[in-house]
């Protein structure tokens, strides 16, 4: 810090739910303590998830190999980021409803189980548009919102090219208006974060539905790239007068965003999940294993990786989301798949388990498919038999002849199955984080449930 010259740091950590919470410190308070004892400025009851009020004093113990400076604080306010644990106060240890502490515990279970590390690829999604306006809190007055962006559908200003409902894969520009915004998120990520990108392209939907590709990394490392990446996305938006968005389904009739997450375990520099000499798709029993697992729990996992209700509405039938239990190669219908691009390639042999949206706390996320891939490891759990047919055609009494199950329908179907199936987390979640995810969920869900909503108006108004 004295070497850059930061006059300011900024530490970063996740609430429970997920978002991104800071706070920001001289940088001459920080000495060789801090990385130790941490910094005893935090109001834990202010903080979602965290603590009660009188028992609110907390601890943040930045972690120094997160170090980076934020480009966009210069001169006399030059800046530093690091996430930063959480811990107790008066020497009470590492909080336990930390997210980033149960990722950490996450990578000690791998270890425990003979496993030196795993590797994650997030695919994370998002939109940019360029203004979004909405009115929940006056309902006597009118709710709703409005979406604006010079991609849409539904905006023709003359000067852009609009994008068809469906048809935003990959167009070139001038269709594809956000190339050079996607240059400029990539950038600063490899340059001032040391985030690697392996790619990134415009997504399905219109109005700028956008992915940028991470290279893979261990689990918390990913979580703490994924936290980063939302961070500069909004950012880097905020900058260019638009805004970023992680929320799952924002716009009706199209694409949601998800967050499909690869995964793969390591052991002696080798990739436990290949194996040559299978003629499906060269993946181990160990592998078959592990998607048993994340298909056992699947329904359980939902309230942790399809957290919001509007998870729940990305989570349909014609919308490329996976709302079938079964696995498969190739097959985007099916809530697990093996990619099987490479042949003969065991670096890049790996599971995708594809249920995750962006709303998800990442930390929670991964932890919470480690613990159900190697409860599927540990009780040898079989998938069965993968389908390679295109499970949104088929019929009903064909997907029950095949044994293929559904994901929830919503927030509360995936609360409810998260409460009747806990014990394959509970290595690695603590009770108390569980009692408390839950009780956050459920209040969401019914803030919500008693709403009346616009399009409710519509169908029931003149009902009777």
């Amino acid at each position: 810090m004295r070497k850059e010259g930061v006059r300011w740091v900024d530490l970063h950590f996740l609430d429970v739910p997920g978002y991104l919470q800071h706070m920001t410190i001289p940088a001459h308070d920080i000495d060789e303590g801090s990385f130790a004892e941490g910094i005893g400025k935090l109001d834990g009851s202010s903080i979602k998830g965290f603590k009660a009020i009188e028992e609110s004093d907390m601890m943040l113990v930045p972690d120094p190999s997160t170090f980076a400076i934020i480009p966009w604080y210069t001169g006399e306010h030059k800046t530093a980021r690091m996430i930063a644990n959480i811990g107790e106060a008066f020497g009470g240890g590492q909080f336990t409803r930390d997210p980033r502490h149960i990722a950490q515990r996450a990578e000690e279970r791998l270890l425990e189980e003979g496993y030196d590390f795993s590797l994650w690829g997030p695919e994370i999604e998002f939109f940019v548009f360029d203004s979004v306006k909405f009115d929940a809190l006056t309902p006597y007055k009118g709710q709703g919102y409005t979406i604006e962006s010079r991609e849409a559908v539904w905006l023709s200003t003359g000067k852009n090219f609009p994008i068809r409902f469906k048809e935003g894969y990959y167009p070139a520009p001038p269709v594809d208006t956000l190339q050079e915004y996607r240059n400029e998120v990539a950038l600063v990520l490899e340059r001032d974060f040391g985030v690697f990108v392996d790619a990134h392209h415009h997504e399905v939907a219109t109005a700028g539905q956008l992915e940028i590709d991470m290279r893979a990394a261990d689990l918390t490392r990913m979580a703490d790239n994924a936290v980063t990446y939302k961070y500069v996305a909004k950012n880097i938006a905020y900058q260019r007068s638009m805004i970023a968005t992680f929320m799952p389904k924002p716009i009706f009739g199209d694409n949601a965003s998800g967050m499909h997450t690869h995964q793969s375990l390591w052991s002696e520099k080798q990739n436990i999940f290949y194996d040559e000499d299978d003629g499906y798709a060269q993946i181990s029993q160990v592998a078959r294993y592990y998607i048993g697992g994340l298909m056992e729990h699947s329904r359980a996992l939902s309230a942790i990786v399809a957290p919001t209700t509007n998870s729940y509405k990305r989570l349909v039938p014609g919308y490329e989301a996976p709302v079938y239990i079964t696995w498969s190669k190739r097959n985007r219908s099916a809530n697990v798949r093996v990619p099987i691009y490479e042949k003969n390639n065991p670096g890049r042999k790996r599971v995708e388990y594809r249920p995750p949206d962006p709303a998800a706390n990442p930390y929670l996320c991964f932890a919470a498919q480690v613990a159900a891939g190697l409860d599927g490891v540990r009780r040898k759990i079989d998938p069965g038999d993968p389908v390679d047919e295109n499970i949104y055609h088929l019929t009903p009494e064909r997907r029950r002849a095949l044994g293929i199950g559904e994901f929830p329908g919503s927030l509360k179907e995936a609360i409810d199955e998260l409460k009747s199936d806990t014990g394959f987390l509970k290595t690695i979640f603590p009770d108390d984080l569980l009692e408390t995810y839950v009780d956050m969920k459920e209040e969401e869900y019914k803030a919500n449930e008693i709403r009346p909503t616009p399009y409710e108006f519509f169908l029931y108004f003149d009902v009777g």
